[in-house]
């Protein structure tokens, strides 16, 4: 017979179970946003041409508000996770507090891309 407590085996028993379908989950729903492949037309040429720096600019914005919006969606998901299976652990609670904090910096830098980019923007001279 185990030694460990059993809120603690039960808690740890729900982070598994969490972590067991939230990542195929997570996989499935990364595979179904991938677009299919786009084939040109094999008959006509291909002109490459160069954006101008504000198009460059505003396609960069649109990038990095995705990645960080992204990142601070897991963010804040791994501190659901953590925060649910924390079962009293202090230790668990102050790492779910931090990943929560994580999350909020990542939202934050998400609604600050424009403003930072529009400063890139009028320092480079576009």
């Amino acid at each position: 017979m185990s030694r460990t407590p059993t809120h603690i085996r039960t808690t740890r028993r729900a982070g598994r179970f969490a972590l067991r379908v939230a990542v195929p989950l997570a996989g499935t729903g990364l595979a179904l946003t991938i677009p299919a492949a786009a084939y040109a037309d094999p008959g006509s040429a291909v002109y490459l041409a160069a954006n101008s720096l504000p198009v460059v600019i505003a396609n960069l914005q649109a990038w990095v508000m995705g990645i960080l919006a992204a990142l601070a969606t897991l963010f804040l998901v791994l501190a659901g996770v953590y925060w649910a299976t924390a079962g009293g652990d202090p230790s668990q609670v102050e790492k779910a507090k931090l990943a929560l904090r994580n999350a909020l910096v990542g939202y934050g830098l998400a609604v600050l891309a424009p403003i930072l980019l529009q400063i890139i923007q009028g320092i480079v001279g576009g």
